[in-house]
């Protein structure tokens, strides 16, 4: 009785050493990948997005415009680093020759003639921002013959568009200026303020702010309304999700989460939409009420938020997500032991499918359909089928990463219904206004 009493004990104790253990390993996997996410930058990093609000509390309708200074201002020419391709950029071109008493052969005295040149080096030039007056000025039109015969002289004026904004200063380049530098940079307002101040103008955040307000309402709006009403025609479009901070918002501390909602285009169209929504949150309301009356492939993460879309939306999962916690569990692995471990495994098979993409690219979607049923898709069944085998701890890193994928396989193969969805919703977390003029072409 006392020997079975201690065999007990001890397999008591054993057991309890190997939770223990179990539980080292996991705080072990954690703080790894909590230093690798401290020290690594993150390729969402410009995703999360500051101060979104800064234009509204800032703008001040009751401020009266500013008066207009004499600008007379020039900066220096700076000279960037040399790039690998240049074909797209315009080309100054800047002779040299002898003086002309030089241009003197030293064999014969002869007069020397130009036989050809050669590119000595190549720069390039940056031309300062320059900011001008333009003066808006109407030709008025009389009739002499009424001059003369003492009639009714009328008076006709020439026509001048409209400003963007009735007794401002604001232009439309002026405009645009301050958007793309506060929303595309990220340079505040006040920033700017001061940057206006350096070329000789005294233009306050604040007249900026409410020319920002000014021209989304009146000429963006109409817009943005376009393109929503045109996204739902489409039959393949992305949604993603990125928080942002909001300075003052009634009811809400000002630490609390906001969220940008995200829905564009795919790549089966030349004409792209990107559209962005504010929300306060990130309840699943907010996608279903903006996606009324679509009608196709929705591309998203594994946010469980698009779980619960109309039968009619057919949700296609992220395959670049289902990568990322097998990378996260490599990474807690000793580089010794890293190759032909199950996280670089998992990895490479993921990788397999992304290569097959890439080879795809320039087919068609009828053709891209059946390449993927023949040749990605039993690879795909071949990854779920052997993650599907393994014994893994439910809490470690690799634990969660097969418990990620399996609980996306369902969204994940539906990428093989349709030659038009695509492998991973990177699209979606690229997408930003560094590009106008893509926005503009779908107006």
């Amino acid at each position: 009785m006392k020997t079975n009493t201690y065999e007990q004990i001890l397999a008591s104790k054993d057991a309890r050493i190997a939770e223990l253990e179990a539980l080292v390993k996991i705080y072990e996997e954690q703080l790894r990948i909590s230093k690798s996410k401290q020290y690594s930058p993150s390729s969402e990093t410009g995703e999360q997005l500051g101060l979104f609000d800064e234009v509204e509390v800032t703008a001040n309708s009751e401020l009266p415009e500013p008066e207009l200074e004499q600008i007379a201002y020039t900066r220096r020419k700076k000279v960037g680093k040399r790039e690998q391709d240049l074909s797209g950029l315009p080309v100054e071109v800047v002779e040299h020759h002898l003086p002309e008493e030089e241009q003197v052969c030293p064999e014969c005295g002869g007069a020397l003639h130009v036989m050809g040149h050669d590119c000595y080096r190549r720069e390039l030039k940056i031309v300062p921002a320059q900011v001008l007056v333009t003066e808006h000025r109407r030709s008025i039109y009389a009739c002499r013959d009424c001059e003369k015969s003492g009639l009714s002289v009328p008076i006709i004026k020439a026509p001048a568009p409209k400003p963007v904004i009735s007794g401002s200063l604001a232009s439309p380049s002026a405009v645009a200026h301050i958007m793309v530098q506060k929303y595309a940079m990220h340079v505040p307002l006040y920033r700017q303020e001061q940057d206006w101040k350096r070329q000789g103008v005294n233009l306050s955040r604040q007249t900026m702010a409410n020319w920002v307000i000014h021209c989304a309402e009146d000429w963006l709006q109409p817009v943005y309304d376009r393109m929503k009403k045109l996204l739902p025609e489409y039959q393949t479009i992305h949604a993603d999700e990125s928080t942002v901070q909001v300075l003052r918002e009634p009811g809400r501390a000002a630490t609390s989460k906001s969220y940008m909602w995200l829905y564009r285009t795919s790549g089966d169209t030349n004409r792209h939409i990107v559209l962005y929504e504010y929300q306060p949150s990130r309840a699943q309301v907010h996608p279903q009420r903006f996606l009324g009356g679509f009608s196709g492939y929705l591309h998203a993460d594994g946010y469980a938020g698009y779980n619960n879309l109309p039968d009619c939306i057919t949700r296609v999962g992220c395959w670049t997500h289902c990568r990322r916690p097998f990378v996260d569990a490599l990474k807690v692995i000793p580089q010794a032991e890293r190759a032909g471990s199950v996280p670089q495994q998992a990895i490479i098979k993921i990788g397999e499918l992304f290569k097959l993409e890439d080879r795809w690219r320039n087919l068609s979607p009828d053709e891209r359909y059946r390449r993927r049923l023949d040749e990605s898709k039993p690879k795909a069944e071949e990854f779920f089928a052997w993650i599907e085998s393994m014994r893994v701890l439910p809490k470690d890193a690799l634990g969660k990463a097969v418990s990620y994928a399996l609980g996306q396989k369902k969204w994940l193969m539906n990428v093989y219904l349709d030659g038009r969805t695509e492998l991973s919703n990177n699209r979606a977390k690229s997408s930003s206004l560094r590009d106008p003029q893509e926005l503009l072409q779908a107006a």
